[in-house]
């Protein structure tokens, strides 16, 4: 099972959690990271061998990324492109090229049901570089309107956020709803494995299929999730 982690944030923690994880999701810059601190991931994660890509978002530091918003299809896609490009560049700046994309925050939330904003972050994709691998929240919009669109897809799952009965994410307003003791993450990692399925906040059972687990590269707990996840991941022969 394949372990990806959101960096390039601000952070400071990405040399520490690289060397657990296979695939980091790269800030371009919008919702958090400088051109320094992007480049310097890149840098970072080809040294320790491991898959980059761009992780766009909305326009917006002061929340993180985390605010809803609603633009036209043609302004979404020209801030994705925007996005893209600025990342392709630095990535070009070390010759390690991008191998996917994973909208951040409130932007993948909203595609994960909109179909309408899907469809405009597909649409840069495709315009962008079609080979490029689209990772969205399994059973979402965006993964069915992405396989449709001809895009190889990763559906996702994440180990530290809570899901409710919908199959969404809890909202960040709702109390627990980003794990961070190593036991709930842990016994959330091995349900997704071995059952494929998921607690919810609602405390029922939800199947949920995933080719791809994420953490959360900006909490406090991160690098020893990280180490954690990868040590368990390694001793259920699930590398």
């Amino acid at each position: 099972m394949e372990l990806n982690c959101d960096l390039g944030e601000g952070t400071g923690n990405e040399a520490l959690i690289l060397p657990f994880i296979h695939t980091a999701n790269i800030s371009c810059g919008l919702h958090a990271g400088t051109p320094s601190e992007i480049s310097k991931t890149i840098e970072l994660a080809k040294k320790q061998h491991v898959q980059i890509g761009a992780h766009p978002s909305w326009d917006d530091r002061s929340s993180f990324g985390r605010t809803e918003q609603q633009l036209p299809a043609s302004e979404i896609i020209s801030l994705i492109l925007y996005q893209l490009g600025a990342f392709d560049a630095l990535c070009r700046q070390h010759n390690y090229p991008m191998k996917h994309i994973k909208p951040h925050g409130a932007l993948y939330n909203q595609a994960a049901k909109d179909p309408i904003i899907a469809t405009a972050i597909i649409t840069a994709i495709k315009t962008f570089n079609p080979t490029l691998q689209l990772y969205a929240l399994s059973n979402s919009v965006l993964a069915k309107l992405g396989k449709e669109a001809g895009l190889m897809v990763k559906e996702e799952a994440f180990a530290d956020r809570r899901y409710t009965s919908s199959g969404d994410l809890a909202s960040r307003q709702l109390p627990n709803a980003v794990l961070k003791e190593k036991k709930e993450v842990l016994q959330q990692v091995k349900e997704l494995l071995f059952n494929k399925r998921v607690r919810t906040t609602e405390e029922t059972w939800i199947p949920l299929k995933a080719d791809t687990l994420c953490i959360h590269g900006d909490g406090p707990t991160a690098v020893e999730l990280a180490k954690s996840i990868h040590e368990f991941l390694q001793q259920s022969h699930c590398p």
